[in-house]
């Protein structure tokens, strides 16, 4: 129980006010053509669009942070996932982080979602639609169990099956993180058709929501993409060992300083904050 309750503190980290970085004081877009500069933990964005915070299929939390940018490329996603997701009557997408108006990094919640390309959707679909109140104050459902090696059975849905393979499923999506215990019971629940399975990839916390992804576009020629998942459902060897412990001294709990933000990037904050 106390580690179900770190990690849904961890995911909804983005409510903690730390000191800010200089990319949250870029109140808005940066102009220009769109531009995913950089790599998904160290980058910006230009010409980001804000997502529409009013929709049929979806709802924004949060929206007093203002992480509800991105690339045109996330928006459209957003709005076509959720209206699939809409028409095959499974419920309302509750939209998470995707990234600040010029992206960059984050004081807290996040070491992505930095391009543009990353958001975070909620592994529930409620039927009713949730309140101001609730949207402001997101309540997390934790899937995973108390030990971590499995879901919560009364909690788990063919339709958050569902939900997480179409997305998967989507041409512009390369990766889809979720917590080891949800990729273990996602292995377990496929049939023979399996190929999607190897976007989705096990990482800490992750219990409440997916983490989506989407590749570069074409047209960012300064973003630098993610090296292709291995080849598999990754059901195998490699997902059992996120169960097993952590071997002595292979985690430190050292503060890693940040690398510089990449040159162009660096420009747009020199223009724009400094």
């Amino acid at each position: 129980m106390k580690r179900s309750l770190i990690a849904l503190t961890a995911l909804l980290a983005s409510s903690v006010t730390l000191a800010a970085t200089p990319w949250q004081k870029v109140p808005n877009p940066i102009p220009g053509a769109p531009q995913s500069i950089g790599a998904f933990s160290n980058g910006c964005i230009v010409g980001a669009q804000a997502l529409p915070l009013a929709s049929d299929h979806y709802q924004v939390m949060r929206t007093d942070q203002r992480r509800y940018f991105g690339h045109p490329e996330l928006v459209k996603f957003i709005q076509r996932f959720s209206a699939q997701v809409n028409n095959l009557d499974m419920g309302t997408v509750l939209v998470g982080d995707m990234g600040m108006a010029a992206g960059g990094r984050f004081a807290t919640g996040h070491a992505s979602h930095q391009t543009g390309l990353d958001v975070d959707i909620f592994l529930q679909l409620p039927k009713t639609r949730w309140t101001s109140a609730q949207l402001l104050r997101p309540q997390a459902l934790d899937l995973v169990s108390a030990n971590g090696k499995s879901v919560v059975a009364s909690r788990w849905s063919p339709q958050l099956y569902n939900m997480i393979k179409l997305a998967a499923l989507d041409d512009e999506v390369t990766r889809i993180f979720v917590n080891p215990a949800i990729k273990q019971q996602l292995c377990l629940d496929a049939g023979t058709n399996r190929d999607w399975l190897n976007k989705v990839r096990p990482w800490f916390a992750h219990r409440a929501h997916m983490h989506v992804r989407l590749r570069c576009p074409a047209d960012s020629l300064e973003c630098v993409e993610q090296a292709p998942p291995p080849p598999g459902d990754g059901c195998g060897e490699e997902l059992q060992s996120w169960f097993k412990p952590a071997k002595p001294g292979s985690q430190s709990n050292e503060k890693k300083t940040p690398p510089p933000p990449p040159p162009s990037c660096q420009a747009l904050l020199d223009e724009h904050v400094l």
